[in-house]
């Protein structure tokens, strides 16, 4: 026996394989996208060397954790929006409200936040970056929504003839409309659960009288 097996202690794990992502380093390569953004740097202008250079950081540890500006411009976008919301899961009402919640104060953000109006702005003319967000940020949370209609559905919270992404579209598109089409609109505090509580009013199961 070896002298570790006489006093009963294992032996030591070998040692983790590959290189571990550091999380400085992602910071330090986020913040500095969004430190040129913020000094009026122009997305198109951005390059890799660049942000390299401001995050103190080579080029080659950006490529290990970002394909190329695409995917490294939709983190910088999301960690500069509001965190994605977790669900409560209690029902459909109160899940409802969480995501429209979130996307509510997303259009806040993006109202009070003169980065990121600019960066949406300049994101929407750049068809790769756009179509970049859309799959990694928009399609995900779409998804989300339809997963909670789907198991409010399953529940017998929603009808079983309602048409989930109509649904969706229904919920989500009266937040959309006041936060992207009319600008000068309110965004108050209650009016996801307004939204919510009206739209399910016209989509619950009837009860028989």
């Amino acid at each position: 026996m070896s002298p570790a097996s006489n006093h009963g202690t294992a032996a030591p794990a070998p040692p983790a394989r590959g290189r571990p992502r550091s999380e400085a380093a992602e910071r330090a390569i986020l913040d500095g996208a969004m430190k040129l953004l913020e000094d009026g740097v122009p997305l198109a202008e951005l390059s890799i060397e660049r942000i390299a250079r401001t995050a103190g950081v080579g080029k080659a540890t950006i490529y290990r954790r970002w394909s190329g500006k695409e995917e490294l411009f939709v983190d910088v976008i999301r960690a500069a929006e509001p965190e994605d919301p977790e669900l409560p899961g209690t029902g459909l009402r109160d899940d409802l409200v969480v995501l429209l919640e979130s996307l509510r104060q997303r259009g806040v953000a993006s109202r009070s936040s003169a980065l990121l109006h600019n960066v949406h702005a300049q994101m929407k003319s750049s068809p790769k970056l756009w179509a970049a967000y859309q799959a990694n940020v928009i399609a995900p949370r779409r998804r989300l929504g339809l997963e909670v209609l789907r198991r409010g559905q399953l529940n017998g919270e929603l009808r079983a003839d309602v048409d989930l992404e109509l649904a969706n579209d229904l919920f989500v598109g009266p937040m959309l409309v006041r936060a992207v089409m009319r600008p000068e609109s309110d965004l108050p505090e209650g009016l996801s659960e307004e939204i919510v509580d009206t739209v399910l009013a016209g989509l619950r199961p009837v009860s028989p009288p």
